[in-house]
């Protein structure tokens, strides 16, 4: 007996639990940096594709953009993402009813309302619109009992702002078209995308959760798909559509929804949506970039106005010690 209990001490004399262990306040500051990060790579990819979709608005249908931008980005990232999709795919089956709310959400959803804004809208409204996402996202944030902090609703409420006298040209009186009103919708359908990605089951790895996303609302967008091509008949292949297709395949499919998944994880909807505030700032330099479009004192005043916002809401503050 003596020598089982040397063997096994904590046997003979069990304790309490140990006390969970906090991550260090400079590994938090780490992963908030990196997600502030990772919210702004995917915000300034996705203000390029406000371009490209306007750009092939008048030669892709919709539906048969968004569901051939979904079929791109399955085959960017199976390389990657196939492996861990087949190996968690009991994990994945178990929680296929939230995986696809996700997908109807920020897939199926969410791209074909930003298509379909394309048609009757410009890319700096809708960048400009979709910057009314992150009000929403907060809203999200703090009916799940999140607290915001009176620093961040404040630097949210100064971007927010910048935003309104952007699209208002000076003015808080906005004239809406019907693209506009579409991309209000999208804005919507993303803030929920984007509150849901803060529930993902933990288990499922990011790359297959990506993957099963993508694949669930390419499956879903099939027969509206097909509906498309025998009522509007297919479109051209050429270097007008196959270029702005690789884009928001890659790029802002691939790319930027990983970098956004990421980022929510590290932290959180609201703080991302902060930074998401930027993409009226970043399709205003791209239009200047481009397409030659000035500026002017009103939008960079707004643009200062919006920068300061984000730097203020996403700012992390001093813990105090003790």
């Amino acid at each position: 007996m003596n020598l089982i209990a040397a063997r096994h001490p904590t046997t003979s004399t069990p304790g309490p639990p140990p006390a969970p262990t906090e991550k260090p306040a400079p590994a938090r500051k780490r992963g908030a940096g990196l997600g502030v990060l990772l919210a702004l790579l995917a915000t300034v990819v996705w203000s390029g594709s406000f371009v490209a979709t306007r750009d092939m608005a008048d030669s892709v249908p919709p539906v048969q953009a968004v569901f051939w931008r979904w079929i791109i980005a399955l085959l960017a990232v199976a390389p990657f993402a196939a492996r861990p999709f087949l190996r968690q795919w009991r994990t994945i089956r178990r929680h296929l009813g939230f995986v696809s709310l996700a997908s109807l959400f920020g897939v199926a959803l969410y791209n074909t309302l930003v298509h379909q804004a394309g048609l009757t809208t410009s890319a700096s409204n809708m960048g400009m619109i979709m910057a009314a996402a992150p009000v929403l996202m907060a809203l999200y944030a703090r009916l799940g009992g999140e607290r915001l902090g009176a620093r961040r609703v404040l630097g949210m409420l100064t971007a927010a702002l910048g935003v309104l006298l952007l699209v208002g040209k000076g003015t808080l009186a906005v004239d809406l078209s019907a693209g506009d009103l579409w991309m209000f919708a999208a804005a919507l359908s993303f803030a929920s995308y984007s509150a849901l990605l803060k529930r993902k089951p933990a288990e499922i790895d990011a790359l297959a959760f990506l993957f099963t996303t993508f694949l669930l609302g390419a499956l879903m967008l099939a027969p509206v798909y097909a509906v498309s091509l025998a009522v509007q008949g297919g479109f051209t292949v050429g270097t007008g559509t196959v270029g702005p297709l690789l884009y928001v395949g890659v790029l802002s499919s691939a790319v930027a929804f990983f970098a956004w998944n990421k980022a929510i994880a590290l932290v959180g909807a609201a703080r991302a949506g902060v930074v998401y505030h930027l993409q009226p700032v970043c399709v205003a330099l791209l239009s200047y970039a481009l397409l030659g479009e000035r500026l002017g004192v009103l939008g960079i005043a707004c643009m200062a106005l919006i920068l300061g916002g984000v730097v203020l809401a996403s700012a992390t503050g001093k813990r105090k010690a003790g």
